[in-house]
């Protein structure tokens, strides 16, 4: 039997009246969907292949296309649904394991949506932050518990290395590899505009970009790909990767069309041939082995860095935030099950981890309880849409936010899910070169400049509207928080109590 064919999922509309045949839609698909037909004098297009990036929409002169979802469909099943067919088809076809890119797609219950921020009005009244200081700088590292003088009174300065920002928002770890070139520089570029950090991923830093080490975040993970002394040296931080919010209890993947000769490079990997991690650190099987490893790293920087270890959001991931923060680490970085990803098998990311709302208030939770909380600053990531989605995690216990899906939304992308190709229409995650030069790296850092200071001026005003003006009196403050449709265990996990529900 020969392969099944699968009606493709979205199909392109061309109004023939509009259109006037510019070809500018052949010119820019990278998957090759649109042709002009000699025989009908007209402009084609083949379904099968689009993976609607929404380019050819967007570019088009005349507004002659549309992008719409495929009518096609089998016989009603609510157990067998039209997705859960197709991949087995594809299977059955293919052999191979399901690769996908961008975060859990599943209708699982979206927390933020579900909290709601109280408001001050007469007794606590609101504050104008227009008119009145609010600060939103935020320090992540070791704080002490308590004031220590020296003989003469004056205060000891002995803080741990701390990175300051401007705002509680950073750019997550998105490795050279997985984005572009132009991605990357965009990102260090707003991000020392911006006064805050972006992380280098799993793959190492181009040497281009060691001017921007200020405001760097240099990830080792298991695969050790890039990682030697000049690259520590080269960031504010460094951030140990034992887990990902897309695909916990995996390693990392870039597929070897991605690994150009400057990627290669940079990696220090061989070019053209899959860099994948492995799912452990060889070196680290117990809470005292990455112990370890934080001082090591320590040593190598001469004490003077912030060591981050990034963890996914698992059942218990409570108790893991807990042996970190007694192993000698900084800050811990906590990532959700909606964290995007650049490649994971599909079965993964769509099944394994836990929501982070409910993972950052069970850590932050735990630390508080057991006394240690000021012994790390937890950073959390997967799916911060908006700033309310970070005024609601600051308040549930997090020092301050990754955003990687809504950073690379700002650049460009439209989420077509296919990044694990390499022929990202926006010039984001590819390496392909006519395609990178589509990313302007002095728009596209404009617009993430422009995206994180618009959330500043919103998370100022909705602190102003609680009575609070600092993200200090914010981080942990639970009590503005309401939940709506969240049943008692929900309740119980997050710590808040139901909306109605007075003190």
């Amino acid at each position: 039997m020969s392969d099944i064919f699968i009606y493709p999922e979205y199909e392109v509309v061309r109004d023939r009246d509009a259109c006037i045949g510019c070809r500018v839609c052949e010119r820019q698909c990278a998957n090759e969907v649109h042709r002009y037909d000699e025989v009908l004098g007209r402009m084609v297009a083949d379904s099968t292949k689009c993976v609607n990036c929404h380019r050819c929409v967007c570019l088009c002169p005349t507004h002659a296309l549309k992008i719409k979802k495929s009518e096609d469909c089998y016989r009603d099943n609510a157990n067998w649904d039209y997705q859960t067919v197709n991949e087995v088809y594809r299977q059955a076809n293919s052999g191979g394991v399901l690769l996908s890119s961008m975060g859990n797609p599943k209708p699982f219950p979206i927390y933020w949506d579900k909290i709601l921020i109280n408001a001050s009005q007469v007794t606590n009244p609101p504050i104008d932050p227009l008119r009145e200081p609010m600060e939103t700088t935020v320090y992540l590292g070791k704080h002490n518990n308590e004031i220590e003088r020296d003989g003469n009174g004056r205060i000891k300065n002995n803080l741990a290395p701390q990175l300051k920002l401007k705002v509680p928002v950073m750019f997550s770890a998105m490795s050279y590899g997985s984005i572009s070139y132009n991605a990357h520089e965009s990102l260090a570029r707003a991000a020392s505009e911006l006064g805050t950090f972006y992380n280098t991923g799993e793959g190492g830093l181009h040497k281009d970009f060691y001017r921007y080490g200020a405001n760097t975040i240099v990830q080792v993970a298991s695969g050790r790909f890039g990682v030697y002394k000049d690259y520590l040296d080269a960031g504010a931080a460094i951030e140990i990767k034992m887990g990902q919010g897309a695909k916990p209890g995996i390693g990392g993947h870039l597929p070897g069309k991605k690994i150009s000769a400057s990627v290669s490079e940079t990696r220090m990997t061989p070019q053209g041939i899959d860099a994948i991690s492995p799912a452990p650190h060889h070196d680290i099987y117990s809470i005292e082995d990455l112990r370890q490893l934080i001082y090591s790293l320590k040593e190598a920087t001469g004490y003077k860095k912030p060591v981050i270890v990034k963890i996914a959001a698992v059942h218990n991931c409570a108790a893991i935030a807990s042996g970190i923060a007694r192993s000698g680490a900084d800050i811990i970085a906590i990532d959700g099950f909606r964290g995007g990803t650049g490649a994971a098998p599909t079965r993964i990311r769509d099944n394994v981890g836990i929501p982070i709302e409910l993972a950052l208030a069970s850590i932050d939770g735990r630390l508080r309880h057991e006394g240690i909380r000021n012994n790390v600053s937890l950073i959390v990531g997967g799916s911060i849409r908006s700033a309310a989605d970070v005024v609601k995690a600051i308040a549930l216990g997090a020092d301050a936010c990754y955003i990687a899906t809504a950073a690379v939304l700002a650049m460009g992308c439209h989420l077509c899910r296919t990044c694990n190709q390499g022929k990202c229409n926006w010039g984001i995650a590819t390496q392909q070169p006519d395609l990178v030069k589509r990313l302007n790296p002095d728009i596209a850092s404009k617009r993430l400049v422009n995206l994180v200071s618009a959330w500043n001026h919103e998370i100022q005003e909705i602190m102003g509207g609680m009575g609070i003006n600092s993200i200090e009196a914010l981080r942990g403050n639970r009590l503005m928080l309401r939940g709506v449709g969240l049943n008692e265990t929900e309740l119980k996990i997050l710590g808040i109590r139901h909306a109605g529900e007075s003190l």
